[in-house]
């Protein structure tokens, strides 16, 4: 087994939890790796993240790190996430019970894919995003102008300080806090969640991923396009969005935890 393991570099017990758990694992001969992040702040040799053959990667932080993560692979590789942050949807497991598990990964592991959106402009790819794209002014107070076209058929029109493109797996981040649904991770779909609507009547929507999505931004208003809270894109005042299933999903090693029991342990530490 050969795992490369990435931690969150501003939390002194995520570094310590990450060199504890190399030492342990090493013990057991298995390969272990630092990316080049986490090695450079343990003053130790990596690898980079982006073009890693490794058979997993083990990630010691919360979402954030996790999503970082993902946006710097190339090619997906199945992440187990340790929670060392705030909530952690995304990390499956807790630190007390993370080394044991880890140590007894067998080969075969399960793998749970998960939905990733692209967008584009004119054809060009800004970025892929596995929680959401956030579209917003750059100008606080100030509302922005908004069309969705669903298969060429324009089907909402409406102001709101910002619109939110959402994945199921970003269901339970951004998305659900600006008032939006729940959503099974296994469902193929986008989330569109208008913040701060002018009008009550402007709704989250949920939209079959075999749909043509588009999204028209018709303001005076310049915005921004926010991928995962990693990526910022100046868009302008005009401009339209197809947003697309990423080719490559996200990839989560399978570690036999139900979406729901989750979402309901998770809600009730908040």
């Amino acid at each position: 087994m050969r795992l490369l393991l990435v931690s969150r570099i501003d939390n002194p017990d995520a570094i310590a939890y990450s060199r504890k758990l190399k030492a342990v694992l090493e013990e057991d001969e298995v390969e272990v790796f630092y990316d080049d992040d986490t090695a450079s702040i343990l003053h130790e040799p990596g690898l980079p993240l982006s073009d890693t053959t490794a058979d997993a990667v083990v990630v010691v932080g919360g979402d954030g790190t996790i999503l970082r993560t993902i946006q710097q692979m190339q090619h997906p590789v199945p992440v187990i996430g340790i929670n060392r942050g705030e909530v952690g949807f995304l990390a499956d497991l807790d630190p007390a019970e993370a080394i044991d598990y880890v140590r007894t990964l067998p080969r075969g592991f399960s793998v749970e894919e998960r939905m990733r959106i692209t967008l584009f402009k004119e054809g060009t790819s800004l970025g892929t995003a596995l929680n959401e794209a956030l579209i917003v002014t750059t100008r606080p107070a100030k509302m922005l102008r908004f069309s969705i076209l669903v298969d060429g058929i324009t089907t909402e029109q409406f102001r709101a300080d910002g619109l939110l493109i959402s994945t199921p797996t970003g269901s339970t981040a951004y998305a659900m806090s600006a008032g939006g649904p729940i959503v099974d991770p296994r469902i193929q779909g986008f989330i569109l969640v208008p913040l701060a609507p002018y009008l009550l009547s402007s709704r989250p929507h949920i939209i079959s991923s075999t749909r043509r999505l588009e999204v028209r931004l018709e303001s005076s208003k310049p915005a921004n396009l926010v991928i995962d809270g990693q990526q910022t894109i100046e868009l302008g005042t005009s401009v339209t969005l197809a947003v697309q299933p990423a080719h490559y999903p996200a990839k989560f090693v399978d570690v036999g935890r139900n979406f729901f029991e989750k979402v309901d342990n998770k809600l009730r530490k908040l």
